[in-house]
């Protein structure tokens, strides 16, 4: 089940940490729609499995 392991979802800080990039490119990212997330209230969430498609989608250009 996808609840089982929360580590499957990410934060904005996490993507941060990860691609080693800013807050507003990741804000940029999530608005234009090119990085798919979701948002629960004011806080965005990615999926792991997301950000990965982002970026194997990059690699592929």
């Amino acid at each position: 089940m996808l609840t089982d392991n929360f580590q499957e979802i990410l934060t904005v800080d996490d993507v941060m940490e990860l691609l080693y990039i800013g807050r507003n490119t990741i804000y940029h990212l999530l608005n234009t729609g090119e990085l798919t997330g979701f948002r629960i209230g004011r806080t965005w969430k990615i999926p792991r499995e997301c950000l990965n498609e982002h970026i194997l989608t990059k690699c592929r250009k």
